[in-house]
């Protein structure tokens, strides 16, 4: 940009605008600082699309790993019961698939104990009169079970409320509580474990406490395909591998069937999650790469080969087949279809019914001993794609911090240059501008000098034009 002053103006002692001079002079250097900036806005916002793209692509590597998992959602088991009502049940891996019939006569319950209402209230002394002291001896598990005393001394544990209190302080597996109603107050023990290890019983008492007999304290007894069984719990785990039995009431003349096989609803809920993802991946990708036909351009990142790369392999393994496996050969035959944008969309319909006819066929092709399924080749790539110093996006990161880097270092550069030129120039101009503002009063004195000395300035006065000062004529820059 060129600069350019009106000569007629630099004379009357208005000066030059210095500010816009200097503005003039540094606006190539401003120019590219400002290219320079806005490329560092590019990088920052590219980073945020390929982090972006690249948390996908971990979310999908996650997605793909659990398909790959031989004890994964594919190899997941369900039992289910004929009467819920009596008894569920949950399997894991390590169970094997079949039918089971069981019958549960009774329920594991927990001991309690507790005695006859007690006249007065909770506050009155439940030792004999002028008595002061006593003796109460708890037994818990049954006869092989432990014996606790509980000494009784007046003032300090002879009333059903501190009783309860003291018991509840031994840390003995047992809860004791006052119920009081119309009839009085009662002292009642319940044990904190169910069947025979909770079973109590009261073996001596020296107050005036009346226990009933004990109640509860019992195993739960069931059979199994015809074996008989007691528990302790009515949380079930030993009586088949692999099986979680849970009974929920007694019915001893109702057998209930448990079914064990695949689990359809982790398997299809570990399809979808892996669908979505892939969509996600597939679906950013196709934003970069599609031509927006207002401004006929790609998304900011539609010049990456490194990401067509991507897009490539990612559409590769989604049409990745085996052979054989009893038809179920590649994604659509499990009703996994490929849309024309690359998108996967999934048919429930034919999904449950491959899964259901050949559950076997299903995760195999996903997995397999040898590692040929597809997940396992699919877990395969993404494991090098995601890697955190080799994988395709990671790699672009790192070329993008590197870049932004040097940029940064560029624009603080040319920033400190433009800073220190500035400040030259406004001094040299400033300089400039104060030899033109005193210009009229120079001319002036020059002028006196000469009338005295060509005898003119007893006879003659010259009053000089004198400069107003006030808002200096601006030179007119030219570009």
């Amino acid at each position: 940009m060129g600069i350019s002053f009106n000569a007629s103006s630099l004379l009357n002692g208005n000066g030059i605008d210095v500010q816009s001079i200097v503005d003039a002079i540094l606006a190539p250097a401003n120019a590219s600082l400002t290219t320079l900036q806005n490329q560092q806005t590019d990088l920052s916002s590219d980073a945020g699309l390929l982090a972006g793209i690249n948390n996908n692509l971990t979310a999908l590597a996650t997605a793909v790993a659990a398909l790959a998992d031989p004890k994964g959602a594919l190899a997941s088991l369900d039992a289910t019961s004929s009467q819920p009502t009596i008894l569920t049940a949950s399997a894991q891996t390590t169970a094997t698939p079949g039918t089971h019939q069981i019958v549960v006569s009774t329920l594991a319950t927990t001991g309690t104990v507790y005695t006859d209402p007690v006249a007065g209230g909770p506050d009155v002394s439940i030792l004999p009169t002028n008595v002061t002291s006593g003796d109460i001896q708890l037994q818990i598990g049954g006869t092989n079970g432990t014996t606790d005393d509980i000494p009784i001394t007046a003032g300090s544990n002879d009333t059903l409320n501190t009783l309860a209190s003291y018991i509840n302080n031994q840390g003995w597996g047992v809860t004791a509580s006052v119920v009081s109603d119309a009839n009085g107050s009662r002292l009642a023990i319940y044990s904190q474990s169910s069947g025979s290890p909770g079973a109590l019983a009261i073996t001596n008492n020296t107050t005036i406490l009346n226990f009933e007999a004990p109640v509860g304290g019992t195993n739960a007894s069931l059979t199994v395909d015809g074996v008989p069984l007691s528990s302790p719990t009515n949380t079930i785990t030993s009586a088949i591998p692999g099986v979680t039995l849970n009974l929920v009431s007694a019915a001893p003349n109702t057998p209930v069937q448990i079914n064990i096989g695949p689990d359809a609803t982790q398997a299809a809920t570990a399809i979808t999650n892996f669908v979505t993802a892939y969509n996600a991946v597939i679906g950013n990708l196709n934003t970069q790469f599609t031509v927006d036909p207002t401004t006929n351009t790609e998304g900011p990142l539609g010049g990456d080969s490194e990401l067509r790369s991507l897009q490539a392999s990612l559409l590769n393994d989604a049409t990745y087949a085996v052979t054989g496996n009893s038809g179920l050969v590649n994604l659509a035959s499990l009703g996994i279809n490929l849309n024309d944008d690359g998108t996967l969309t999934i048919d429930n319909t034919q999904l449950n019914n491959a899964f259901t006819t050949n559950p076997g066929a299903f995760q195999n092709f996903f997995q397999n001993s040898s590692e040929t399924g597809f997940a396992n080749n699919f877990n395969s790539d993404l494991t090098n794609l995601t890697d955190p110093t080799q994988g395709v996006i990671n790699l672009d990161l790192a070329e993008n911090t590197t870049q932004a880097q040097s940029l940064a270092t560029q624009i603080t550069d040319l920033q400190d240059n433009i800073t220190t030129q500035q400040a030259a120039l406004t001094t040299q101009y400033d300089q400039v501008n104060a030899t033109l503002e005193a210009y009229p009063l120079l001319l002036q004195e020059v002028t006196a000098e000469l009338a005295a000395l060509n005898g003119l300035g007893s006879t003659t006065s010259t009053t000089p034009s004198t400069s107003s000062n006030t808002t200096p004529t601006t030179g007119t820059p030219t570009g």
